[in-house]
């Protein structure tokens, strides 16, 4: 596309703004973790905690109003990590709804093994993309 001015640039990276980033990338790490303890610790389950908690329902939300900033940078693969953590969980508890659903109810018997697996999963990728970011990598999908 020759002279096509709709194409927007891709953002100026200082190491300030990379800073502010990894700051941002913590936050919303810490969030999720948060997320978890609630489920871990509290009334709520660990998956109920992670999904429909308020400090995951912020963290996707950064994750995607800061999403433009990390473009092109290492820290872009943690906030698509984030938001596919997020996405993809929700798509395993929604499954996990209908096999109840299409089972008439008796699948309540069998569900809580596939929903502890998710909440594992969830464990996993939040500890396992935290550290990826302290060591200043990125993560692999």
């Amino acid at each position: 596309m020759t002279g096509s001015s709709s194409a927007q640039p891709l953002p100026t990276h200082t190491a300030q703004n990379a800073d502010a980033l990894i700051g941002w990338t913590q936050a919303i790490y810490l969030l999720h973790a948060i997320s978890l303890g609630i489920g871990i610790l509290g009334a709520a389950s660990v998956v109920g905690a992670f999904l429909i908690g308020w400090p995951s329902i912020v963290a996707v939300i950064l994750n995607y109003v800061k999403q433009s900033e990390a473009r092109g940078t290492w820290l872009e693969s943690h906030f698509r990590w984030q938001i596919r953590t997020f996405w993809f969980g929700a798509l395993w508890v929604v499954l996990c709804g209908m096999f109840v659903v299409f089972t008439l109810g008796l699948g309540l018997l069998l569900v809580w093994i596939p929903l502890g697996l998710v909440a594992l999963w969830f464990i996993y990728r939040v500890a396992r993309g935290w550290l990826a970011l302290n060591n200043r990598r990125p993560m692999y999908t």
